[in-house]
């Protein structure tokens, strides 16, 4: 079977696009946001679309509202049926980017988290590398743990701070998969190099 990874995050704005769009060009994947919420300004699966070359597997959920999607949907007059949420099939790799973080309410009684469980896809937990992040990264991983969701490693966002990227991994056992840059220029090229130059593709299949 191909591989398949889910992308979860420590905080909203975290940069798991920008690395999910990475690892989309990395496997040749094709990507999927079960639930976009905020259109204005573009989406992710537009970021990833611009990014990569690929066209998107549509959302299931797309809400005008920028905001948590139990509330956004709220707002937008949408009732979101969480066992609805299944990956699809496709050829090949498929990534799975979630919105926010892993404990983001998907509707009041259900967080994206209890999806993840149900998937038993491994997940990748992407974290910032600035102040805070070893807390936030910590009980990410540690509510992950509780479901028995399955991670296959924490992918760090930022500029390069050793101790944090380092203390992880020690704590928690979870692998350190690499550190994405920020990038001044943002384009399929640059990607492409700080991806190939931070991370090891055998790492991803």
């Amino acid at each position: 079977m191909s591989q398949r990874f889910v992308i979860t995050a420590t905080d909203t704005d975290v940069g798991k696009t920008i690395f999910s769009a990475a690892l989309v060009q990395a496997l040749s994947a094709s990507y999927w946001k079960p639930i976009q919420a905020g259109i204005e300004g573009g989406t992710d699966s537009e970021t990833v679309a611009r990014l990569t070359g690929i066209t998107p597997i549509p959302e299931a959920w797309r809400l005008a509202t920028p905001a948590s999607p139990h509330l956004a949907a709220e707002i937008d007059g949408v009732t979101i049926d969480p066992a609805a949420l299944m990956p699809p099939a496709c050829n090949g790799p498929l990534i799975i980017e979630a919105a926010g973080g892993a404990l983001v309410p998907v509707t009041r009684t259900t967080l994206f988290a209890d999806i993840f469980a149900r998937w038993q896809l491994p997940v990748i937990v992407c974290a910032r590398t600035g102040l805070g992040t070893i807390n936030h990264s910590l009980m990410t991983i540690e509510a992950l743990r509780h479901r028995n969701v399955p991670i296959h490693g924490i992918a760090f966002v930022g500029d390069a701070v050793p101790d944090s990227e380092a203390i992880i991994p020690e704590i928690t056992g979870i692998r350190r998969l690499g550190r994405l840059p920020r990038l001044i220029s943002l384009t399929p090229e640059t990607l492409a190099t700080a991806f190939a130059a931070h991370f090891q593709t055998g790492d991803f299949t």
